[in-house]
């Protein structure tokens, strides 16, 4: 029986309801950096104004895109193991989220500086940090409603402890 009555969803329906919130933040979010990663770039076609004449910019970039990856992945595979049942601030105490608790918007936010920093984009490195901003104050506020409201206590715990 799908619905307990009157069309009232079930438990495993309320928490897929909001994994689907998340999501939709998540993705407004990724598309802050992408939109301006794009405009970055075409600013840096119109305008081809370099910053950096350092030969070691380009290298702590690609420092910087290795991290980013790194992270991102790290923060993915981390969070596909979350143990749904007898939730404890413990729980979301695994990989990169014992140190932040937004370890992809910080890969994101290194990916795209790195590249800025590989091509001397001032463009992409000041959009980049726009795009981090708009992100933590809009966005991952947002997320972080949902997942208080999803996990509850353990979570608000766990928000107390890890920091952005």
């Amino acid at each position: 029986m799908r619905y307990l009555c009157y069309n009232m969803p079930m438990e495993q329906d309320i928490f897929n309801l909001h994994k689907n919130k998340v999501h939709k933040v998540l993705a407004r979010s990724y598309s802050v950096y992408l939109f301006s990663f794009l405009a970055g770039v075409c600013l840096d076609l119109i305008f081809n104004f370099r910053i950096f004449n350092y030969s070691l910019v380009p290298i702590l970039g690609i420092l910087f895109l290795i991290i980013g990856t790194v992270l991102i992945i790290w923060a993915q595979g981390t969070s596909r193991n979350l143990k749904k049942e007898n939730l404890k601030k413990e729980t979301f105490f695994n990989g990169p989220y014992r140190y932040t608790r937004t370890p992809t918007n910080f890969g994101l936010f290194f990916l795209i500086l790195g590249f800025g920093y590989v091509v001397h984009s001032p463009f992409i490195i000041l959009l980049d940090l726009v795009a981090f901003f708009i992100a933590k104050f809009i966005f991952l506020n947002k997320e972080e409603k949902i997942l208080a409201e999803k996990y509850g206590a353990p979570y608000l715990e766990y928000k107390k402890i890890v920091r952005f």
